[in-house]
């Protein structure tokens, strides 16, 4: 479990989350997870940002991959996207978008898949495709799949990144775009897929894992500030929460003024402009 916990809960003298923001928060504990592991599938946003904070913080052999066809990308800047000139400058080799997909995803060769979600519930199912129970005349058309669905099946492992609330975190899926774990435990297998699906997700209040037996989603963790009664507030089914519910370390000095200085530098812009 994350550090800075009794057996029994949550310490009092947590400390006061003034001097970060909620998407600081996010991208400091996701950035976090990425220790160990060797590859990242990366999406643009918070997941870029985050990948990107790792590999300059305390990982810097992790290996960038973006669908545009890039593998060991290494910019000196967060990219505005996955067509950055930066990433093709910097990666390692440039390949088809069909060989990331056929060679180095499928075959389960990419070790984490970063996905957000505009709909996810609580065996951490995607919807990005629609808002509304029409698929021809929706209520929002969102952005679609892209390869967030090959992503969701074939990466080792998957993190998600959300903002908690009754719209996002809901008992039902308008569509499901991207498997996370299907009805629960044995889903994925009985489907085929090769991955191992999400082991985490992050939102602004705190940290949700599946649980071991019946993969559905658990609070385990809350950041500096959150409130227990406002996750459950935001979650739109009866979520469950861990006996030994966490406190998320706070970012350090250190973390924010790196990210901070891989956002004021986006696309390659000096700070100063």
């Amino acid at each position: 479990m994350t550090a800075g916990v009794t057996s029994g809960g949550l310490r009092d003298q947590d400390q006061h989350p003034a001097s970060w923001t909620t998407d600081e928060m996010m991208t400091v504990t996701a950035a976090r997870r990425l220790t160990g592991c060797m590859s990242v599938f990366v999406g643009i946003g918070l997941p870029s940002l985050a990948a990107n904070l790792a590999r300059h913080a305390h990982a810097p052999d992790l290996a960038l991959i973006y669908e545009s066809g890039t593998l060991g990308a290494k910019p000196d800047f967060v990219p505005l996207s996955i067509g950055d000139g930066i990433l093709a400058d910097t990666a390692d080799v440039v390949v088809s978008v069909p060989e990331i997909f056929n060679y180095w995803l499928q075959p389960v060769r990419i070790d984490v898949g970063f996905l957000a979600a505009a709909q996810i519930d609580k065996f951490a199912n995607i919807n990005t495709t629609i808002i509304g129970p029409d698929y021809h005349r929706p209520a929002v058309r969102l952005p679609g799949a892209g390869g967030a669905p090959e992503i969701a099946a074939s990466c080792r492992e998957v993190m998600i990144i959300a903002r908690q609330s009754p719209r996002v975190f809901v008992e039902k899926l308008d569509f499901i775009t991207s498997v996370g774990h299907g009805d629960g435990s044995g889903s994925r297998a009985a489907m085929g897929m090769r991955g191992g699906g999400p082991t985490v997700v992050i939102t602004d209040l705190g940290v949700l894992e599946p649980d071991p037996q019946t993969r559905e989603l658990t609070l385990s963790a809350l950041h500096p500030g959150a409130d227990l009664r406002r996750a459950l507030q935001q979650t739109g089914w009866a979520l469950k929460v861990s006996g030994t519910l966490a406190r998320t370390p706070a970012p350090t000095p250190a973390e924010l003024t790196l990210l901070r200085h891989l956002e004021a530098t986006k696309g390659g812009v000096p700070p100063d402009r």
